[in-house]
């Protein structure tokens, strides 16, 4: 009986410490931005003959996510509209002002997502809901996980990102003054960014 209970006990202990392996290797983790080596930029079409490369330097982004591949990820993004800068402050001026983004109303441009599905290898399709100018539309991107490795100057993880996708700028009431012939309706997005493991 003794025995009996002993191996009851061995094999209850053994599913204990399954479960808690299988919790800690699919505990979430959090990443952050290097912002050192991470980048926000647009790219739109001045007068249909020329395009307009800019950045946001200010900004925050987080990534959730329990899957080594991060199938499962959930991303948070908060830029600050007043570090606009595309090479030209007249212009990057104009851009801070109510004809666009109307910084000192709108101060923030935030993105949440809401899904992420699988497009090929360590490819996804990262959907949420983006607010620019006030306005909060759903979105759906293209997202690149590029890989992970050891950075050497803090012995933690670093995960790489790609995230391509276009936007209407019409869709978030930004510069309706100045028609599609003028700028293009269409804005280009990439972000690329190094993810540090907290």
């Amino acid at each position: 009986m003794k025995k009996y209970e002993q191996l009851i006990k061995r094999a209850f202990a053994m599913v204990l410490l399954v479960c808690l392996a299988s919790t800690v290797a699919t505990a979430q983790q959090t990443w952050k931005a290097d912002p050192n080596h991470s980048k926000i930029t647009f790219m739109i079409t001045h007068s249909g003959i020329s395009d307009i490369l800019g950045l946001f330097q200010q900004f925050d982004a987080t990534i959730s996510a329990a899957q080594p591949n991060f199938s499962d990820a959930a991303f948070t993004l908060t830029i600050n509209a007043a570090s606009i800068n595309t090479e030209v402050k007249k212009r990057d001026d104009h851009l801070r002002s109510a004809d666009f983004f109307d910084v000192e109303k709108f101060p923030e441009l935030t993105f949440s997502s809401t899904g992420i599905e699988a497009a090929g290898e360590n490819r996804y399709k990262l959907s949420g809901n983006l607010t620019i100018h006030g306005v909060t539309k759903p979105v759906t991107m293209d997202l690149w996980y590029r890989g992970t490795n050891e950075n050497p100057n803090n012995n933690s993880q670093t995960a790489g990102f790609q995230l391509t996708g276009v936007i209407k700028r019409s869709d978030f009431g930004i510069g309706p003054k100045f028609p599609a012939p003028m700028l293009s309706d269409e804005v280009r997005i990439q972000a690329d960014g190094e993810f540090i493991r907290q």
